[in-house]
């Protein structure tokens, strides 16, 4: 167990007045204020630095700007530690410097050129010693001065194993995460969704369901489900449950196997306490809990996993002025506290307010494998996309190569691609076993060793490929084994995979061709994709919907679908003329509806959802208020709604991003945001969280259409989760704290 220094004893130089950093340039002056601004203006353009006005205005500004970073000393930027709003240095920042003390002290003197002159000269456990002596600071400024060779080139040279029950990021591997979610956590389509992964040799990272209800009760029942896969199959791995720290630990109270622990981080404290409901305490007290009583206990030398990703801390509007790459390096120095077992980058995954094409997208993703992997930490990679960002297929598998090229330790198993719950588009398994085959990767050992046993995966005799005739590989190369892709391998009978097919969306069949999927089977998933996109595209209509209630309109900033996926909070505001209009109406309960990111979800699930709901808030004696249609709405929308009207509570129907197919496109959510009355309960919300500041908790049920959670019936859900909220007086992990108190 790695022993966590007090914050209070890590060394931090007192927070000084911003620099001015000026450069002349042939034909060009340029000035930044502050080495904020001057990180931001050294970057590659992105979207999300565009809209926070960090990044540089013209090319020359950039070049400027990284020439006047190159020009820095590692001891300069050391002694300039970047603050918070208020001009603090926040627990993030202060846990970035926890480094290698002795190892900086040697290297302090070098100006950041010299020293990316030096990285690309030394050896790979040099470049590994000297990034434990390093910022997430400095890895981000180092990072802004590489091009795409280097950054690939001096990545390649850092391995960071590490060991659970089986181990990871050895030298010559690549490995996968297996991500069987589910749009309702059905555990049929779960185990369905397993087996095909690991029939194609995917899954000896981890298994891993981010859950679509992040209950106790739902997180137990899934460790407990993936548990007995893992043991029926016999396959060699780990698993983990995604959801919040606090839920997991609840699990792990009531004797759920929570044998990876995981958690979201984000660069700034102010995001990771008011978004992500997480403190530095908080995540040492997991450590230390699985470290005595996690299933792992004195057998796994690491156990934490996280996953970060750029922009999250830009959408919240809690970067406190700090760039994405530099707030992603943050994140990673912070991980290296707990020394995790895995890291995963999901860079992508927000959309087009981050980044908004391809080439922002794979730029990212090779940063933050560069910064995270110099930082100490072990770097898988997640180069992923939702339909409504300008990001392709052809995109994310570009990514890929150049990532595998550079080392990068796993992918995600997402099953053709389309994860059927969070609605987003990331590497499969297939993709994976693609690139051990063009880069001569192989599993883990231990997995290795199971699916040679099974078949799954063979051993190339000199000359003579994969057996199958299928191309020439090295003697002893891994390829495809006579069982690769057989699903059936686990199932006892064809009626038994009948029932499990039948229970899992977006199931194309499993034929392949190689390493990749049967054309067939690729050409139904890429339609699928093409379908669901064309659904951004549509619009509500306020006619069809006035039969289903008399809703009152209002707008917001997003003046236009355009404005509402290029900005982090328009969406989020109420237009002044709404926000005039709207007054304390006694109400307990608020409904709003918007389109979000889909209109078609709204049109689809209102009809059936409403009348029930209505009808539930009813019986229970609940009153509401004439119901809402705002276009272009997000979620923090709620809050400005119940602040206006005095609602206790707000229902927030949204648009979610659409998924793949006809059914997923129409996916919608209900956020209850609850309003948090001054006195005991914010008392008892701000100990829970850690937030002095916090006035809204929330609940989420998601995957509301056809194909999930069916709209009736989530109206009688959503009706007895506010009749929960209203009782306790408290939504999101605090309700399901007090919830699983009960059940204790």
């Amino acid at each position: 167990m790695k022993e966590l220094i007090p914050l209070d004893r890590i060394e931090v130089p007192r927070v000084r007045p911003d620099a001015r950093y000026a450069a002349r340039l042939p034909g060009h002056d340029a000035s930044f204020r502050g080495l904020k601004r001057l990180l931001g203006a050294a970057d590659a353009s992105k979207a999300g630095d565009r809209k926070a006005g960090l990044a540089a205005p013209s090319e020359a500004a950039r070049e400027a700007a990284r020439e006047l970073l190159g020009e820095l000393t590692l001891e300069h930027l050391h002694d300039h530690p970047l603050t918070d709003e208020r001009g603090d240095v926040d627990a993030v920042m202060r846990v970035n410097y926890d480094i290698d003390r002795d190892a900086f002290a040697r290297i302090a003197s070098l100006r950041l050129g010299e020293l990316k002159d030096a990285l690309l000269r030394a050896p790979g456990p040099e470049v590994a010693r000297l990034g434990r002596a390093l910022t997430g600071v400095m890895a981000a400024a180092l990072a802004k001065l590489c091009d795409v060779h280097e950054l690939i080139y001096i990545a390649r040279k850092i391995s960071r194993p590490t060991r659970a029950r089986t181990r990871l990021g050895a030298p010559g591997t690549l490995a996968s995460r297996l991500q069987p979610n589910h749009p309702t956590d059905d555990p049929r389509g779960i185990a369905l969704l397993t087996y095909w992964g690991l029939s194609i040799g995917a899954g000896d990272a981890l298994l891993g369901v981010n859950p679509a209800a992040g209950t106790v009760e739902t997180t137990a029942a899934i460790l407990r489900h993936l548990d007995r896969i893992r043991r029926a199959t016999g396959a060699p791995t780990q698993i983990c449950c995604l959801s919040h720290l606090k839920v997991q630990l609840a699990a792990l109270d009531q004797g759920a196997p929570v044998e990876i622990l995981f958690q979201s981080l984000a660069g700034t404290e102010a995001c990771c306490v008011t978004e992500f409901d997480i403190t530095v305490d908080l995540i040492d007290e997991g450590y230390r809990r699985m470290a005595a009583r996690g299933p792992l206990a004195g057998q796994a030398e690491q156990f934490m996993y996280f996953e970060t990703g750029q922009g999250s801390e830009l959408t919240y509007g809690k970067h406190d002025g700090i760039d994405m790459a530099t707030a992603e390096a943050l994140c990673y120095a912070l991980a290296r506290r707990w020394d995790p077992f895995m890291v995963n980058n999901v860079t992508g995954f927000i959309g087009p307010e981050t980044h908004l094409d391809d080439r922002e997208m794979i730029l990212a993703n090779l940063q933050d494998h560069f910064m995270g992997k110099l930082l100490g930490v072990p770097m898988g990679m997640a180069p992923c996309y939702t339909l409504h960002a300008h990001v392709t297929l052809e995109g994310q598998q570009m990514a890929t190569q150049l990532l595998t090229a550079a080392g990068a330790s796993y992918y995600m198993d997402v099953c053709l691609n389309t994860d059927r719950m969070l609605a987003y588009f990331d590497t499969s398994g297939h993709d994976v076993q693609t690139l051990r085959e063009l880069h001569g990767r192989a599993p883990g050992g231990e997995f290795l060793a199971w699916a040679l046993d099974r078949g799954i995966l063979a051993r190339a005799a000199d000359g003579q490929g994969n057996g199958q005739g299928e191309g020439q590989a090295p003697a002893g190369a891994i390829t495809r084994g006579p069982r690769f892709g057989d699903v059936r391998q686990f199932c006892p009978d064809e009626a038994a995979l009948a029932a499990l097919v039948a229970a899992t969306p977006a199931a194309y069949g499993f034929a392949t061709a190689g390493p990749r999927p049967a054309s067939a089977v690729s050409r139904r998933a890429r339609l699928d994709q093409a379908i669901a996109r064309a659904a951004l595209e549509s619009a509500l209509r306020e006619d069809e919907l006035a039969r289903v209630a008399a809703f009152r309109v209002l707008t917001t900033m997003a003046g236009s679908k355009d404005e509402h996926l290029g900005s982090a909070d328009a969406g989020a505001r109420l237009s002044p003329e709404s926000a005039a209009r709207l007054a304390p109406e006694g109400a307990q309960v608020q409904i709003v509806v918007s389109d979000g990111l889909s209109a078609e979800a709204v049109h689809h699930n209102l009809p059936d959802l409403l009348p029930v709901l209505l009808d539930g808030l009813g019986a229970r004696g609940v009153t509401v208020g004439q119901p809402l249609l705002a276009r272009h709405g997000r979620v923090k929308l709620a809050e400005a709604v119940a602040e206006g009207l005095g609602a206790r509570l707000v229902i927030l129907l949204l648009g979610e991003r659409p998924g793949s197919g006809e059914l997923a496109s129409r996916s919608l959510s209900a956020y209850l945001a609850y309003r948090l009355a001054p006195g005991v309960d914010q008392e008892a919300a701000a100990a829970f969280s850690g937030n002095p500041a916090i006035g809204f908790e929330y609940t989420v049920i998601a995957n509301i259409h056809a194909g999930g959670l069916p709209a009736a019936e989530a109206g009688g859900a959503l009706a007895a989760k506010v009749a929960q909220v209203l009782a306790r007086r408290a939504a999101g992990n605090r309700l399901e704290a007090l919830l699983a108190g009960d059940a204790a």
